[in-house]
């Protein structure tokens, strides 16, 4: 069932291999893991490698490990959170799940609008000031990954003023899985990013405190590239 862990022989190792068998569908929701005795001997490490690993994964949602008795796989998807994301987009393979993907920009979409809307009735201007110079920085970037970093640190100063934790959690997450793949997407969000007209109304609108306004122009904003996203998700598909 698992392969030797020779180039890595770490809990690190052992919570790749099992949490890919999980994701990937190898090991269903019900499943029981082998003993910490046979994993050790499969993986070739020791038992205390296995513990801590298997530790991790309980940790992560993944399973559930019994007192006494056999360690059980868990619906990742019932019972795990957004950090889980990175590994759900990229396979082992070096391919990306469209199903994830969409779910992600979908989520991006649906997060930034609300949080423009929720910023437009909590700014200050301090904040103001801080998203108009972030967009004059977008205009003067010659340089696209550079313009996605600035667009990046754009959004999260919104979701900052819309002051919903829950938002600020879940915009970590996305950024966190978004930003390792920003050389395989630059032609993509390229749309977006030289979308200053549409930056600057969001702006405006969340400086005069226009909720509908900044919502309706943070939402035409962010589907700037909608036409690329879907072309990328079709190939995927």
């Amino acid at each position: 069932m698992f392969n030797e862990v020779s180039t890595k022989s770490s809990a690190d190792a052992v919570f790749d291999q099992v949490c890919e068998q999980i994701v990937g569908g190898d090991l269903e929701p019900g499943a029981t893991l082998p003993g910490e005795r046979e994993l050790a001997s499969q993986l070739s490490v020791s038992r205390s490698v296995v513990r801590e690993a298997l530790q991790r994964l309980a940790q992560a949602g993944l399973v559930e490990i019994r007192q006494g008795g056999a360690t059980r796989v868990l619906d990742y998807q019932s019972g795990t959170d957004i950090n889980l994301l990175g590994r759900l987009l990229v396979h082992s393979d070096g391919s990306i799940d469209a199903l994830v993907l969409r779910s992600m920009l979908e989520m991006r979409i649906s997060i930034g609008a609300d949080a423009a809307r929720l910023c437009a009735l909590r700014t200050t201007p301090e904040l103001t000031r801080q998203l108009g110079d972030l967009v004059e920085q977008l205009v003067r970037s010659d340089d696209v990954l550079r313009s996605q970093d600035i667009d990046l640190a754009f959004w999260a100063a919104v979701v900052f003023g819309s002051q919903n934790i829950g938002y600020r959690l879940a915009y970590n997450g996305l950024a966190s899985t978004y930003r390792p793949l920003r050389e395989v997407i630059v032609a993509v969000v390229e749309p977006e990013l030289r979308n200053i007209a549409g930056h600057r109304r969001t702006v405006k609108a969340i400086a005069n405190g226009d909720a509908e306004g900044a919502e309706r122009a943070a939402r035409s904003l962010l589907e700037s590239s909608s036409d690329h996203w879907a072309e990328l998700l079709k190939a995927l598909e």
